[in-house]
């Protein structure tokens, strides 16, 4: 599974001379955990996201200050340049949902931004992810067999599905083409883990 297959798109950006409030709206609107900041070329420059935005925008309630609290004094920021978070990550369509896990775990990101030759063409959320994971068998069972049937015709394999994990019997007793099964059945969102057995092995 990659990028592509679980990306959203197209996505809402941000430009860098923005007005924080504006993109505020934007990200609201959306139901957006953060948005890529492009340049005037498409290219990406940073991510904005609901923290960036939350940073001093809300002032402390007046009642707060009868009690003789001391208040800092905070001016908040007017536009996303000054908010966003840099460098900006990017991948490319073909990057692996695994790599993408593995990126977001390690560097407590919630989204990635997909670009290719043209700009930005969408954006990788944990939202994303989840939704992918939450596949019910039964989608994941007819995609699997789609896909397999296009390969070596509908009648060629033996699948099932379980928890998101699918078992492929091949009755041909071919091990190029078992091979092939597995990258095509791994390609598939809400697939877990896949095992391909010759039609012997099962007997």
């Amino acid at each position: 599974m990659r990028a592509q297959d679980v990306m959203t798109s197209p996505v809402v950006t941000a430009r860098p001379d923005q007005p924080v409030k504006e993109v505020a709206a934007l990200l609201a609107e959306h139901g957006f955990t953060s948005a890529p900041v492009v340049d005037d070329d498409g290219r990406v420059v940073g991510m904005v996201t609901e923290a960036d935005v939350l940073r001093d925008r809300i002032p402390v309630d007046a009642r707060t200050r009868i009690w003789g609290d001391e208040v800092p004094e905070v001016h908040p920021a007017q536009t996303v340049a000054e908010v966003m978070s840099t460098p900006a990550v990017a991948i490319t369509p073909g990057t692996d949902a695994a790599a993408i896990v593995r990126m977001m775990l390690d560097d407590h990101v919630r989204a990635v931004p997909v670009v290719d030759g043209r700009g930005v063409v969408g954006i990788v959320t944990r939202r994303d992810l989840l939704r992918a994971i939450a596949t019910d068998d039964a989608t994941v069972l007819t995609a699997v067999r789609s896909r397999l049937s296009a390969y070596g015709g509908g009648d060629r394999w033996s699948v099932t599905v379980y928890d998101g994990v699918v078992e492929i019997v091949d009755d041909f007793d071919d091990a190029t083409d078992r091979h092939v099964a597995q990258v095509i059945a791994e390609s598939v969102p809400g697939v877990a883990e896949v095992r391909v057995r010759s039609r012997e092995s099962v007997l």
